[in-house]
């Protein structure tokens, strides 16, 4: 390292902290990718993958799920901001946002993986369901029910399943569609399909 180098680094001691943290999540990524169940990820792996020690890891993360929940949200889209000015815009951004991390061969990879193992494993897919999915989900149903509130979807609608048709419509596409990137347009073609039936 160079004189320069040293001193550049020296006092950034919080961005060092968190290329270290990039690395342990892209390592644990990675390694999945490839294939590593959760039950055969080690600590050891994934702190050699990133070329970092374990304590290095077990100062972040108290066990190896912590780390997974925080590599699995990783691969989230971030959370739209919604206009509120119509259900229909603000459906559209959140499957959107779904539509972009689907089309994410890599992510998309690690979340059958790691949900393969759901049943052994029920706290890890529990906590990164509360973390990562949950909060989508809960906005998702304060939009629909908006909708039902100012009249611009049906009174008597059953908002559990109006959330059903949407997601099942994008897990359909994500999962069995055909093969290939997804639409561009496809947000907006689950949403009018799901309005159409929900509209009053």
């Amino acid at each position: 390292m160079s004189i320069q180098e040293s001193a550049t680094a020296r006092p950034a001691g919080r961005p060092r902290s968190e290329k270290a943290e990039k690395a342990i999540i892209e390592a644990t990524l990675d390694l999945i990718a490839a294939g590593m169940g959760v039950s055969e990820l080690t600590i050891e792996a994934i702190a050699a993958k990133a070329g970092v020690g374990k304590t290095t890891i077990y100062r972040r993360w108290s066990n190896k799920e912590d780390l997974i929940v925080d590599a699995l949200a990783t691969l989230k889209a971030p959370m739209p901001e919604l206009s509120g000015t119509s259900v229909r815009d603000d459906l559209i951004s959140l499957v959107e946002a779904m539509r972009k991390e689907s089309g994410e061969k890599r992510g998309r990879c690690v979340m059958n993986i790691a949900m393969s193992e759901a049943d052994r494993y029920p706290r890890l897919m529990e906590r990164f369901l509360k973390r990562a999915v949950v909060p989508r989900r809960e906005a998702m149903r304060a939009v629909i029910e908006r909708g039902v509130a100012t009249g611009e979807l049906r009174p008597d609608l059953d908002v559990d399943m109006g959330m059903a048709l949407i997601s099942g419509a994008m897990l359909w596409h994500t999962k069995w569609g055909p093969a290939g990137a997804l639409p561009l347009d496809l947000a907006q073609r689950v949403v009018d399909a799901a309005l159409a039936g929900m509209a009053p």
